[in-house]
C-alpha cells in the first residue's frame, strides 16, 4: 500500500502503541539471515525490552548504546533465528535503501509515548 491510498481513523492509530526507549546494549547476531543487532533497550514503567533490528549499514553497536529510539511496543513478540523480539524499532531508508533510526529531535524520557 502506498501513502495516500489508505485512510486510517484516528482511533486506529492509536491502537499503535509507539514509545521512546534508550538503547541499553547491542550486539551483533550472526544467526539472523540478514546481517541484524539483538538489542536491549529501556522503556521506563514499560520494563526492557528485547528487539532485532537490521540496521548495521549505519550503525555499529558501540554507538547505539544510550541512543533513544522510538518503537512500537505493542506488536506480538516474533521469532528471529531464536530470538525474542519483543518490540518493533522504527526507521526509514536513506536514498541507497540503508536504514536510519527514527528518534526523538530532543532529550524524552524512556517509555513517553508517541502520538
Amino acid at each position: 500500500m502506498a501513502g495516500g491510498d489508505f485512510l486510517a481513523t484516528i482511533e486506529e492509530f492509536e491502537l499503535i502503541d509507539m514509545r521512546v526507549g534508550r538503547v541499553l546494549s547491542a550486539e551483533a547476531f550472526p544467526e539472523a539471515r540478514k546481517p541484524a543487532y539483538k538489542m536491549t533497550i529501556d522503556f521506563g514503567a514499560l520494563g526492557i525490552k528485547k528487539s532485532s533490528a537490521q540496521i548495521t549499514a549505519l550503525y555499529r553497536p558501540e554507538e547505539l548504546a544510550g541512543r533513544l529510539v522510538v518503537a512500537v511496543v505493542n506488536f506480538p513478540p516474533r521469532r528471529v533465528a531464536g530470538f525474542s523480539s519483543e518490540v518493533l524499532v522504527l526507521g526509514v531508508p536513506d536514498g541507497e535503501g540503508r536504514v536510519v533510526l527514527l528518534r526523538p529531535e530532543r532529550e524524552a524520557p524512556p517509555g513517553a509515548r508517541v502520538f
